[in-house]
């Protein structure tokens, strides 16, 4: 009798554990999959919006330093564009006053040396609108990639890591790259 109200009590205290067991306290939490699309959408409607998307925070001003560089220097050749288009215009009017003059009677820049600079700073100008549009571009299609990138598993059953190996025999050293794929 005694064994039989042990099992029971036994039984009893096991199943109460067992239920206790079936309630969900915490909810499994999905990884965010980034849409690639959306990404891209955002750094060109803004530089460095997709960045901050795909929470890669660094390359912020990464982009707007290349982007400012790049529109730095199309406003600085702009402006002395700007200076020997203004010295040749006045040239030609018969002036005499211009900054490139000097202070003796011939110039210091010649009317042929002007144009060649005009044409010079002219390129450059341009060259850097088509940098900046460069970089501009790479800003989305780096939103881009780096999106697509997060999508994919990485763990450690793959792996390409650096390898050194000394070789006695030789006394001479090698150095590979080593791909492990571990199925």
């Amino acid at each position: 009798m005694t064994n039989n109200k042990l099992f029971l009590f036994l039984i009893t205290l096991f199943l109460s554990q067992s239920i206790f067991t079936q309630e969900i306290d915490e909810k499994l939490e999905k990884k965010k999959v980034l849409a690639p699309a959306k990404a891209a959408f955002f750094s060109a409607v803004l530089p460095g919006l997709g960045q901050a998307y795909n929470k890669k925070y660094w390359k912020i001003p990464i982009v707007y330093g290349a982007l400012g560089t790049g529109i730095y220097f199309h406003n600085q050749n702009n402006d002395s564009y700007k200076r020997y288009r203004g010295a040749y215009k006045r040239r030609l009017a018969g002036f005499s006053d211009d900054e490139f003059w000097g202070s003796g009677v011939t110039p210091n820049i010649s009317n042929d040396g002007l144009i060649r600079a005009q044409k010079q700073l002219k390129r450059n100008k341009e060259m850097s609108i088509l940098i900046t549009i460069g970089l501009y571009a790479l800003n989305i299609i780096d939103a881009n990639v780096d999106a697509h990138l997060m999508q994919y598993n990485i763990d450690d059953n793959l792996s390409l890591a650096p390898v050194y190996n000394f070789n006695e025999i030789n006394s001479t050293s090698d150095l590979s790259l080593s791909l492990k794929l571990k199925l």
